[in-house]
């Protein structure tokens, strides 16, 4: 026999598992089966996998577990975007051809509250801060697993209020998903931490000497971001321009950071991150809108692209939210209309409507295995 015919021989018997080379997965070693293999599969394979047999079931449904999937699939590549419609919500994937709308999977709310008085407020590696407008509580919650924490306390923190209030999800160098709450009333200002290990709220010192603090200035939800948790503070009002402000999430400390300055009477910012850096898109230039995209680099800021000129009123009561796998960017208008900007296309036809939601904003985020409840192993 041919030494090309032996090894054939060879590679069909350790396919079809005969002979003393078997194929059993137990021959990789629960390690490398787990931390090589399995790590890499989506959210919903894991799930699945859970069910081959007892001892996966306990190794995949560990917290340690959880936490390193996340950050292995945290990409562009599997971010979806979710909008609540009754009690419903709606699931679509972060692509789209020009052939037709996409589509989308549908997924029960877990918690009792008027679908009409749910807000996503931001997300953070698969998890989501829902305010209930009714009642001003803030809940945590996972879409694919449907786990969720009720966060507000009997004292009245985590009590959130729109258009005063602002929120940013982060996790520490322990792996402790935190939640920051800005809270604003009546010309002052408190800020405090909510912690998934100890399931207890923190207050926060800060300079109430930052001139940002007082007046009435608009607060972005935080952007979390290589240990700094970002907010874009919009001033206008009072003729402050845009600022940013960044919390360090393990001094848990305010600093503010430079921001792109414009000669125009009005602009304004969206925070994202992409591939791991710190992203703004910058609307500037009323009434012919500009829109810049720039990157942090350091403390200064780098301009990366700008797009072709946008018409209104396209641009206006929108956030320009993400960009896609394909380079597309992800425009989503404040009544629910979300639309993908091809940047290959010019004017209107570089817009691919998406999806409608009525009334309600969607958000993105990533399907993962992280729980809202630090101890759910």
């Amino acid at each position: 026999m041919s030494t090309n015919n032996l090894q054939s021989c060879k590679r069909k018997k350790f396919l079809h598992g005969h002979g003393r080379q078997s194929s059993s997965i137990d021959d990789l070693g629960l390690d490398i089966l787990v931390y090589e293999i399995l790590i890499r599969l989506p959210a919903k394979g894991v799930g699945r996998s859970k069910c081959v047999c007892k001892e996966w079931l306990s190794v995949l449904s560990t917290r340690h577990f959880a936490m390193m999937h996340c950050r292995h699939i945290s990409t562009s590549y599997n971010q979806k975007f979710i909008a609540i419609d009754s009690r419903l919500g709606s699931v679509f994937p972060l692509s789209c051809e020009d052939s037709g709308p996409l589509l989308n999977s549908r997924i029960l709310l877990p918690f009792e509250a008027p679908w009409n008085k749910v807000n996503i407020l931001t997300s953070f590696e698969g998890l989501l801060c829902v305010c209930f407008r009714n009642t001003g509580k803030l809940v945590i919650w996972n879409p694919l697993t449907r786990a969720f924490k009720e966060v507000s306390s009997s004292n009245s923190r985590g009590l959130y209020k729109p258009k005063s209030d602002a929120t940013g999800l982060y996790v520490d160098k322990t792996d402790d998903y935190k939640l920051l709450h800005i809270k604003r009333r009546r010309g002052r200002m408190w800020v405090h931490v909510y912690s998934s290990m100890f399931d207890s709220w923190h207050k926060i010192t800060f300079a109430n000497k930052l001139r940002c603090w007082r007046g009435k200035p608009i607060w972005s939800n935080g952007t979390f971001c290589k240990g700094v948790l970002y907010f874009l503070v919009n001033c206008f009002i009072e003729n402050k321009g845009v600022m940013l402000f960044g919390f360090d999430v393990e001094s848990e400390r305010f600093r503010l950071k430079t921001f792109p300055r414009f000669p125009h009477a009005y602009y304004d910012g969206n925070l994202v991150v992409v591939h791991k850096e710190l992203h703004v898109f910058v609307t500037h230039g009323l009434p012919n809108w500009t829109v810049d995209l720039w990157r942090m680099e350091g403390e200064s800021w780098v301009k990366l692209w700008v797009f072709p000129h946008i018409q209104p009123p396209i641009i206006l009561s929108c956030s320009i939210t993400h960009i896609t796998s394909t380079g597309r960017f992800l425009v989503v208008s404040n009544d629910g209309v979300a639309n993908e900007i091809d940047t290959t296309k010019k004017g209107v036809d570089c817009f691919l409507p998406l999806v409608w939601f009525h009334g309600l904003q969607g958000a993105i985020y990533t399907e993962t295995l992280s729980s809202p409840d630090f101890y759910f192993d």
